[in-house]
């Protein structure tokens, strides 16, 4: 469907501001650099890793995994204590985005400093839980965890949201590819396929819990998010349906509400709508292509 030239100028309006939240104020050049330096990449055009990552699907996909995330007290605990999220929450998703950006259609060297900064955090991150267990985030276990709990959220959102859902074979391509960058952040003998991400979730089942940390971080970013008036309700729908993606004793570890007939009726068919909104709003325009890159 052709675009009315009138509602040309709205879509860059709202893309643009959508791309500045998630990308931050050095978006446009990262942007830029990203896709415009030369060289060879970890995955080509072709790489289910880019159609997952390249669709508006990723919204409800990141805020579901941040939410399964959190239900590893020791991840909980890592995050509470040194992310700073709650004084910067826009700042930790632009450096996520940017580092997903880089690794997904950056060239390999960029895509390789990018992990060894990120290796380099996490040296530094270490402490004392609530229950008095000692943690670091270069655990490889805990980074196991984080990994795997991003991977099924990002591409359970992709399939029920996203514009291309893969088949059993891209779903698979998609995981090795996300193998990719976990072994070059630290994890050892990540998951390639989907039935290796699924044993994978099943092995940590007996060490999650939600904390109290865990469901005031839940709260925080489902009924207290930092965002304008404006786009409250499209949050809202987003949140309701990463809630929507976990499983079902998950969200009940957080103590969120989920009735089965309303998610179906209603949740579902809203986060298809406000996804599809998304991604008409951040869509290439001529002006964008003009100006250097589209991607997030």
């Amino acid at each position: 469907m052709r675009l009315l030239p009138e509602l040309g100028p709205v879509r860059d309006r709202v893309g643009e501001a959508i791309f500045s939240r998630v990308a931050g104020p050095e978006g446009p050049a990262n942007r830029a650099r990203i896709h415009g330096s030369p060289g060879p990449r970890w995955f080509g055009p072709d790489r289910p890793v880019r159609r997952v990552h390249g669709d508006a699907s990723m919204f409800t996909g990141g805020l579901a995994a941040l939410l399964l995330q959190s239900l590893h007290p020791l991840a909980m605990a890592a995050v509470a204590g040194h992310s700073g999220f709650r004084g910067d929450p826009w700042g930790r998703l632009q450096r996520t985005s940017t580092f997903l950006a880089v690794t997904t259609y950056g060239p390999a060297d960029s895509a390789q400093e990018a992990c060894d900064r990120v290796r380099a955090v996490h040296d530094t991150v270490r402490g004392t839980a609530a229950d008095g267990r000692s943690y670091a985030a270069a655990d490889p276990h805990l980074l196991c965890w984080v990994h795997i709990a991003e991977v099924d959220c990002f591409l359970r959102a992709h399939q029920r949201y996203g514009a291309h859902p893969l088949d059993a074979a891209g779903c698979d391509g998609y995981v090795a590819d996300m193998a990719r960058i976990a072994t070059a952040l630290g994890v050892p003998d990540p998951p390639a396929d989907r039935a290796g991400l699924d044993r994978r979730l099943a092995e940590y089942r007996d060490e999650l819990r939600a904390t109290p940390e865990a469901r005031d971080t839940a709260r925080f970013l489902l009924l207290r998010p930092p965002v304008p008036l404006l786009a409250r309700l499209p949050y809202a729908v987003v949140a309701a349906n990463a809630v929507s993606l976990l499983p079902d004793w998950a969200s009940r570890e957080l103590r969120l509400p989920r009735i089965t007939v309303a998610e179906d009726l209603c949740v579902r068919p809203l986060g298809t709508a406000v996804t599809a909104g998304i991604r008409w709003a951040m869509a290439p325009s001529r002006a964008r292509v003009q100006a250097g890159g589209v991607r997030p």
